[in-house]
């Protein structure tokens, strides 16, 4: 039986990801500081979840505390296996509050790679990455081969910086990490500051919902369970040779892009009610249109997005109402 630790296990991706590892039988650690970027209660509610496996370990820290981290994982000793999923999240809010994308995405990915390479035997280190990473690239769809130094936002930087130390630590310490580009995720459980959150809440309430740029962006949206599966793939995968110049890198994202006005357009459907919309300038930090190029992981981790948005939109909003 494998133990895993999952940073970020109460946020969205990580309540999936930790979810499948628990039904498959793994020994799941997870890590979360439950901050109050987002409803408490939600996070709350995954873990209840979570909770229910007999093979879950939760811990409330934060992982840019060296000491808790340190203390929690001889607890849990040996983990060698580790997704690092925890992160402040969002483009546009770290323009507005940058400082905690410093502490949670630099300095907490630091004290992760500091406990990975001191772990004995320590098998893989698996890292999110983002699409938002590609920033002024206009070559579609986006190559993980495509130059990356042009960030247009905070959030972007910090990933950026995130694969830079990893690949830092990947060859001074040679051991397996494996950093992966996630495109526009959504599905059951999402936080509420992503798009499919507000405009599905806005248009039950009759309310108006802010479409960007007037509607002129387009996103290559990754259902939740298409991610989690490259996600765990990617884990059964580590770099046999890391004594290779860098460490794999790979996007995840449905190949595909909608216009956001088409992906209104199915959720308006799905709902049955028209959406009130405020057409607004594009705001600083956003990309125009993403779509990832997927042949990369495809080959290497069998990687094979099934999810189409008509499906995934049905799956959040029957979610939602359940839910809410």
């Amino acid at each position: 039986m494998t133990k895993v630790l999952v940073t970020g296990a109460a946020g969205f991706i990580g309540f999936h990801v930790a979810k499948s590892l628990l039904e498959r039988g793994d020994i799941v650690v997870g890590f979360d500081n439950m901050n109050s970027y987002y409803s408490v209660k939600l996070k709350e509610s995954r873990l209840e979840i979570l909770s229910k496996y007999s093979n879950f370990h939760f811990y409330n820290l934060d992982i840019s505390n060296t000491d808790i981290v340190e203390k929690a994982w001889a607890k849990e000793k040996p983990i060698t296996k580790v997704i690092n999923l925890a992160a402040q999240a969002g483009v546009r809010y770290s323009i507005q509050d940058p400082y905690p994308y410093v502490t949670s995405n630099l300095m907490g990915f630091t004290v992760i790679l500091e406990r990975c390479r001191r772990q004995p035997d320590f098998k893989h280190l698996v890292y999110a990455s983002t699409s938002s990473i590609y920033g002024t690239n206009k070559d579609l769809p986006f190559s993980e081969e495509q130059k990356t130094d042009s960030p247009i936002s905070f959030y972007a930087a910090t990933k950026k910086a995130n694969e830079l130390m990893a690949q830092s630590y990947y060859h001074l310490y040679n051991f397996p990490i494996t950093g992966l580009r996630l495109f526009t995720v959504y599905g059951p459980w999402g936080r509420p500051d992503m798009s499919i959150f507000k405009f599905t809440k806005a248009i039950l309430n009759n309310e108006p919902i802010d479409v960007f740029n007037n509607g002129q962006m387009a996103r290559d949206f990754t259902y939740i369970d298409d991610i989690v599966q490259g996600t765990l793939a990617a884990l059964e995968k580590p770099p046999v040779n890391t004594t290779n110049l860098n460490h794999p890198i790979y996007n995840l994202g449905n190949k595909s892009r909608e216009s956001l006005l088409t992906f209104i357009e199915v959720l308006e459907k799905i709902i049955g009610k028209k959406a009130i919309k405020n057409f607004l300038p594009l705001q600083d930090g956003d990309i125009l249109e993403t779509q990832s190029d997927i042949r990369k992981a495809q080959n290497a981790l069998g990687y094979n997005p099934q999810t189409p948005i008509t499906e995934g939109i049905t799956r959040f909003v029957e979610w939602y109402k359940s839910y809410y």
